[in-house]
């Protein structure tokens, strides 16, 4: 038996966590196992289970840290002193630098389905929607019905998922996000 790492190189969840995000990203849930997150790390499987007890587990702590990133990010928004037509403009803009910023953890929350762990993951994005769906009703100046509100998100993610799709980054499509978030707001305002 090997003698044990160094305590400098102890198994931390972050660890496993930050190297298990991109094998997800890459590989998908499926074809994804505990052995090869495990190898990946250059620990054994069994290191893993010390601080997951399953593959779903893992995944779910995946997407809750994901989820609070962009709640965070919203939180961050509308905590700052703007006018209420600047700060939506600025949450739905937020959004999608987020989702082109922080691409692999994006795909990992909205992206990746699968029925093993799709109870796991259902309750990360209900919050964060009903957050966003909030804030956008209170920063309107009209009155927004759901299907409004859902229809404004799915045109974000709608946007998201092509750029990350071709790999690019918010930097390089900032004037079309601009654009893109000009375009919704202009609908909000007849509705």
């Amino acid at each position: 038996m090997a003698p044990r790492k160094a305590v400098a190189q102890e198994l931390t969840r972050e660890a496993i966590i930050d190297a298990a995000r991109g094998l997800f990203q890459e590989k998908g849930y499926q074809n994804l196992s505990m052995r090869q997150i495990a190898q990946t790390l250059q620990y054994s499987h069994g290191a893993l289970y010390y601080h997951f007890k399953n593959k779903a587990e893992l995944f779910y702590a995946i997407v809750k840290q994901d989820f609070s990133l962009l709640d965070d990010t919203l939180d961050q928004i509308l905590s700052r002193q703007l006018e209420p037509s600047e700060k939506l403009r600025r949450v739905l803009l937020g959004f999608i630098e987020f989702g082109l910023t922080h691409r692999s953890h994006y795909e990992i929350m909205f992206l990746i389905r699968d029925k093993e762990i799709q109870e796991f993951v259902d309750d990360g994005p209900s919050h964060s929607y009903e957050k966003f769906a909030k804030a956008v009703q209170s920063l309107s100046k009209n009155r927004l019905g759901i299907q409004t509100i859902w229809s404004l998100f799915l045109a974000l993610h709608g946007f998201v998922t092509h750029y990350c799709r071709n790999q690019q980054s918010y930097e390089e499509v900032r004037s079309m996000a601009e654009y893109h978030v000009e375009f919704l707001l202009k609908g909000l305002l007849h509705e």
